[in-house]
């Protein structure tokens, strides 16, 4: 069995813990730099294949920077880091290491996110449809809007959809995650609704990636991996 780290021992990482036989890994070593502030280092990570990061966004630069550095690859399931991409990129590349990131891990969301990108491609020529994008998350989530509202928001940009998107989010109780986009006009109204029952998809998401990233190397988006056409 692959060894695993996991970085962040919150619900995410007991999940990931509770799953990862399932997937053919050893959970070899847990580490929480909020709960436990001892630093990251290179003796603990010695016989690691691969780790997988569920902490705060705050701390993902350094943790990326500082595990890389020990040659170990990486899965990335914080959100709310993005402006740091260029910096986590440069830092696999110098290391000649490996990294999956997305802002949801979900194989559901990302279906989505192409599903919401053919909508707004084929009603970019269409004016008399307005666009909202709208999500809701349990209480404690930190950052708003999510990672997830965000890539939509971006998919439907891409997709040449140039019109105004109202972005609207909330946090209240314990919603795992609810993510809508909609485009409406005088005539109709058209609703794309992903919504999370549990944590468990982002969890068994997060871990397909660290199977796939094993002995890779460069800087990849989950959902360039899921729907890549297998090669020959």
């Amino acid at each position: 069995m692959p060894n695993l780290a996991i970085v962040g021992y919150g619900k995410m990482g007991r999940l990931i813990e509770e799953l990862a036989p399932e997937f053919e890994f050893s959970v070899a070593l847990k580490r929480d730099p909020l709960l436990w502030p001892a630093p990251l280092i290179a003796e603990d990570f010695r016989d690691i294949d691969v780790a997988i990061d569920f902490t705060v966004p705050e701390a993902v630069r350094k943790n990326v920077e500082t595990i890389a550095s020990f040659g170990v690859n990486l899965v990335i399931g914080t959100t709310g880091w993005l402006e740091h991409a260029d910096a986590l990129k440069r830092a696999v590349e110098r290391h000649g290491t490996g990294l999956v990131w997305s802002p949801n891990f979900s194989i559901g969301v990302n279906v989505f996110f192409r599903l919401v990108a053919e909508a707004a491609r084929l009603l970019a020529a269409q004016p008399e449809y307005g666009a909202w994008a709208w999500e809701i998350h349990h209480a404690v989530k930190k950052d708003a809007p999510s990672g997830t509202l965000l890539k939509l928001v971006d998919e439907m940009k891409n997709a040449g959809y140039a019109r105004a998107i109202d972005v609207s989010s909330n946090r209240a109780g314990m919603a795992p995650g609810t993510h809508e986009i909609g485009f409406d006009s005088a005539a109709d109204t058209i609703t794309l609704r992903h919504a999370a029952r549990s944590r468990e998809g982002f969890a068994r998401g997060a871990l397909k990636a660290a199977q796939w990233v094993i002995g890779k190397k460069g800087f990849h988006e989950f959902g360039e991996i899921i729907f890549a056409e297998p090669r020959p």
